[in-house]
């Protein structure tokens, strides 16, 4: 049997998306199948777009997931029908990497998640009877229904019955990515400086962490004074707009000793080798910003070495999703992780225009319903 649904397919940067009918598999033993409340959108999602991830187009993208589970495979305990679940990235669960519960490092990342097939080269979805590249993040959720995996859907905890999916559906990668690089890959300890370049969903989530975390100061730098108001009203004690201030200097200034962290969302060289030189003794400069494979970094071999510093690339902030999305939502519950107010919802025949939204900055988090 198959599942009849709706997908946003993505034909690349220089055209729309376009809502069409496609059929998903039945779930195979391991797999779940989902009907997609929501999903949000994340600059991931604009990089496959745009060609800069090797997910093949025409594709289904999506990889913020929330929905309700409609049917599960034979090998899956942890959740069954009825329940409220999101989803996030896809791991093998048996490389040395899942083996210590990193599955962000997951030696078979691009298989389980960027080919637009099973790892097996199986199709999960078609247009009619021709495959159409889907599977990504082990689950393509710009659609009405998802298949996803037994290790990337995660179920919402009955405390947070109340909380609509559309709300709870962004966690599964940028605000989790800027939570955990804080919280889990840097390990920010209380009362040391952070910098955070680039106050996107990311970043935001970085800044709402560190505040968590009782990192002081914790410094915002952007070149838009709208979301860099938004971070000082999240926890940031300063800001910085680096279009008008020599960020370099004004943090200098702020930070004498130097930046126990620095965390870049940019993917700009050039800042995260400005970065590089404010770290203090033992300092850490974790990178999660997307840059073309060709960029290449410099660093003071020195300075490096002789100040116990370390570069730290992060994907997804080490997190394991099944313990720390849980761990994220009780922090909202409490009102430590306020990320509700980052975002927007849209219909999903909608969505042209709210990818427009997210890249033009006029909003930090885009969401899709599907309805």
């Amino acid at each position: 049997m198959t599942t009849a649904a709706q997908a946003a397919i993505c034909y690349g940067a220089d055209k729309p998306f376009t809502i069409e009918d496609v059929t998903l598999d039945d779930p195979r033993p391991d797999e779940v199948l989902v009907r997609i409340v929501a999903c949000g959108i994340c600059h991931t999602d604009m990089a496959v777009r745009d060609g800069q991830l090797p997910t093949p187009l025409p594709a289904i993208l999506g990889h913020e997931g929330g929905g309700i589970v409609e049917k599960v495979g034979a090998d899956v305990t942890h959740v069954k029908p009825g329940d409220r679940v999101l989803m996030s990235f896809n791991s093998c669960g048996h490389c040395p990497s899942c083996d210590v519960e990193r599955p962000t490092y997951c030696y078979n990342f691009v298989p389980e998640n960027w080919t637009g097939v099973r790892p097996d080269g199986s199709p999960t979805a078609r247009r009619g009877a021709e495959p159409v590249n889907a599977n990504f993040f082990g689950q393509s959720s710009f659609a009405t229904y998802a298949l996803g995996h037994a290790r990337n859907v995660v179920k919402v905890p009955d405390s947070a019955a109340e909380i609509p999916l559309e709300r709870l559906a962004p966690l599964g990668c940028g605000l989790m990515t800027g939570a955990g690089a804080v919280l889990r890959s840097m390990a920010v300890r209380k009362g040391l400086p952070i910098a955070v370049f680039g106050t996107g969903a990311v970043g935001l989530g970085a800044i709402m962490a560190a505040k968590i975390a009782g990192a002081n100061p914790i410094i915002a730098v952007d070149i838009h004074d709208s979301r860099l108001a938004t971070a000082r009203e999240l926890g940031a004690t300063h800001a910085i707009n680096s279009k008008e201030q020599d960020a370099i200097a004004e943090i200098g200034a702020l930070c004498p000793q130097g930046l126990a962290y620095a965390f870049d969302t940019t993917g700009i060289a050039s800042i995260i080798e400005q970065a590089f030189t404010l770290l203090s003794p033992l300092g850490i400069l974790g990178m999660v910003g997307a840059s073309p494979p060709t960029n290449m970094l410099s660093f003071n071999e020195s300075s490096f070495m002789g100040g116990g510093k370390r570069v730290m690339g992060i994907l997804g902030g080490d997190s394991d999703i099944q313990t720390f999305v849980p761990e994220l939502i009780e922090h909202h519950l409490a009102g430590r992780f306020p990320f509700e107010r980052l975002i927007r919802t849209f219909p999903f025949s909608q969505i042209n225009e709210a990818f427009h939204a997210g890249e033009s900055g006029a909003v930090v988090k885009p969401v899709l319903v599907m309805g």
